[in-house]
């Protein structure tokens, strides 16, 4: 709380998934089979739910077994960390994965304010007509008050349309070379998820459907944001792209720290490997905070980088003392020195 200014005034939350590469075991309570958001279908996992402030400073953090609704992993986290330290007067901040009728109504029964990323197109039929009404001019945004004090906003984004009808065009591209032939054979419905459970005795003609096509292209470039707030909707839109904050957060914990993929298989070993890493990242961005409060001008992952190749030597009597002692270093690693010293300076204080 020190570090934050006294305070949190947004939280950000969001789940991943961390999969294991250790020999195989039968899954148990905790790792087991689910959408993995690695793409590893073949390897068990468990569900991480991960919450952050503003800068990205980790707050609070759970792990759920591997085949647990992330849906249903938002108000536990939120409400402990919201018991433990008595935070009050923030916004909770969650893309539209953890959007349900249920979480918002756990929210709103909790007292907590909210910005959540819309199902658009799983709203009303009056509510999507209304929005399809919205003018294409880019940057254009509109809001409509659903109930009580929740407003939908939504906004057109030119940048948005082209990538939505890029992505859509190379689907359809996909499945025109694929079903080419009019037909649907075993092989093709193998590929596909849980149908290789189906018995399949000939082929089954497919086609594409073209207004579905035109229809799904009505809603390029719109994007909703859901909130009890009386924010601005300028202020709304932007504290919700804050959540790359938490995506950041993923990267670096699965990639620099190594989160995944696991190597354990008993339910203290796997709950400690994760702890040791969401203190590993406390670690990182206290290190991330001291560069740029001292000017260093450089990241973390090539301070720690730097730091691994610089030499001490030790000359050491035979009684035990040590005569002497001098670090080898070149200009590159004498660059990350302010830092050393500022850090020497911390754990002396």
């Amino acid at each position: 709380m020190k570090i934050l200014g006294g305070s949190i005034g947004l939280v950000f939350y969001d789940v991943t998934t961390l999969y294991f590469e250790s020999m195989p075991q039968p899954d148990d309570e905790l790792r087991q089979a689910g959408f993995s958001k690695d793409g590893k279908t073949a390897e068990s996992q468990i569900v991480l739910g991960l919450l952050v402030s503003e800068d990205g400073y980790p707050l609070s953090y759970s792990i759920f077994n591997g085949s647990q609704y992330e849906g249903r992993t938002m108000i536990p986290v939120i409400d402990d960390f919201v018991q433990r330290f008595s935070l009050t007067d923030f916004v909770v901040v969650a893309d539209s994965g953890l959007m349900s009728s249920k979480n918002v109504a756990l929210l709103e029964a909790a007292g907590y304010k909210y910005i959540l990323g819309a199902r658009i197109r799983s709203e009303s039929p009056a509510i999507k007509k209304w929005i399809l009404s919205i003018g294409r001019a880019d940057g254009n945004m509109a809001e409509h008050r659903k109930s009580g004090q929740q407003r939908i906003i939504v906004s057109y984004s030119e940048k948005r349309a082209r990538k939505n009808a890029w992505n859509r065009q190379k689907g359809v591209d996909r499945l025109r070379k694929a079903y080419a032939k009019g037909t649907l054979t075993k092989e093709n419905v193998n590929k596909r998820g849980y149908n290789k459970f189906l018995d399949i005795n000939k082929d089954i003609t497919v086609s594409i459907n073209e207004e579905k096509i035109k229809e799904d292209a009505l809603w390029d470039g719109l994007k909703g944001y859901v909130t009890n707030t009386n924010l601005p909707m300028t202020e709304v839109i932007s504290q919700y792209h804050g959540l790359w904050v938490v995506e950041r957060a993923f990267r670096i914990g699965k990639g620099t720290l190594e989160m995944r993929p696991m190597f354990h298989f008993t339910q203290k070993r796997i709950e400690a490997h994760v702890c040791i890493c969401f203190v590993a990242y406390k670690v990182y961005k206290e290190l991330e905070r001291i560069i740029q409060s001292i000017g260093l001008g450089t990241s973390v992952d090539k301070v720690l980088s730097i730091a691994k190749t610089i030499t001490t030597l030790k000359i050491r009597l035979p009684n035990g003392d040590i005569l002497s002692q001098t670090l080898f270093t070149t200009p590159q690693q004498e660059s990350i020195k302010p830092l050393l010293e500022n850090l020497k300076i911390a754990f002396d204080d």
